[in-house]
């Protein structure tokens, strides 16, 4: 048998998990919908049963380590989550000692976003490169950035926190606390508001209505659609200002429109970036979907050593 790893993947609503080869191939999986309301108890359960399952299939002998990720901030020190929001009840829990000990080995936590930079990095599009930065758009705005092939995670284990960066600064509030947030102007929550305020649905409009308006001609759902890659561009330019990396990604169910916001999106960056502008400096789609956090939680047992 190879040696392998295990990653786990702790969605809003779905767990996953899955045996990795250090090749990037998947040898196993299992995934089911986790009860979330009943606590916090069935939520550590079924996130070991998964590990296990996987471990007693592939064997103890070859198994090099455990890698989960979950959403929140991370305080890398204590192993606990904070602000997350999602899955209430694992609040200031030390989720990575308490599943350690039922499993009698250690694990690495990580955060989801990051986990997914780290997937996309190992195998996906930005496997050629050691630095890069993701976005993901989603329901909010996610971010990680991998710097020498490991995840960025700054002195409190909070970097890469990219959906609260601000790009409009007197624009919407946030709940973090702030202003004009990214994630406040880019993401698929931020398209429907608009979209409501601006008259083309009632509460059930999705962000796929209103892209679906946006290639039918509708000049107010285009506008929404700018305005995103407005502020994406913003963001962008700002990164590779900061960070000067070969690779910028986007991610995440919002990339579906992505003909709808690119186009403002680069040249706004362009406009603002003159490294963008003269440099070989590449800003495109991610490749794996919404395996990306999946394959990335069971890189961190390789990259970590």
């Amino acid at each position: 048998m190879i040696p392998y790893s295990i990653g786990l993947d702790l969605g809003g609503t779905n767990l996953r998990a899955a045996a990795v080869s250090h090749e990037g191939k998947m040898l196993d999986k299992v995934s089911g919908r986790t009860q979330y309301s009943e606590g916090r108890e069935a939520i550590v359960h079924d996130m070991v049963e998964a590990i296990e399952t996987l471990r007693s299939r592939l064997g103890v002998e070859h198994l090099e380590g455990i890698g989960i990720g979950v959403p929140g901030f991370i305080d890398l020190k204590k192993g606990i989550i904070r602000n997350c929001n999602n899955i209430a009840s694992l609040e200031n829990f030390p989720i990575r000692e308490e599943i350690g000990r039922r499993l009698g080995t250690t694990v690495i936590l990580e955060n989801d976003a990051n986990a997914a930079a780290l997937g996309e990095k190992w195998i996906g599009a930005g496997r050629h490169v050691q630095d890069l930065v993701m976005l993901t758009l989603g329901t909010g705005v996610g971010g990680g950035i991998i710097s020498g092939g490991r995840a960025l995670r700054g002195g409190h284990g909070m970097a890469g926190e990219l959906g609260h960066i601000t790009v409009v600064p007197y624009g919407n509030p946030c709940g973090c606390g702030n202003q004009g947030c990214v994630e406040k102007h880019a993401s698929a929550t931020s398209v429907t508001a608009q979209a409501r305020m601006l008259g083309l649905g009632d509460e059930n409009i999705t962000a796929k209505d209103v892209y679906e308006l946006a290639k039918a001609g509708n000049p107010k759902a285009q506008a929404i659609f700018n305005g995103m890659g407005e502020a994406l561009g913003i963001l962008l330019a700002m990164l590779i200002n900061a960070f000067d990396f070969p690779l910028y990604l986007i991610a995440g169910g919002m990339i579906a429109g992505w003909d709808a916001f690119a186009p403002a999106m680069i040249a706004e960056a362009k406009r603002r970036s003159f490294t963008f502008r003269t440099e070989d400096t590449v800003v495109s789609k991610a490749e794996l979907g919404n395996e990306a956090g999946l394959y990335g939680a069971a890189y961190l047992p390789f990259c970590e050593k």
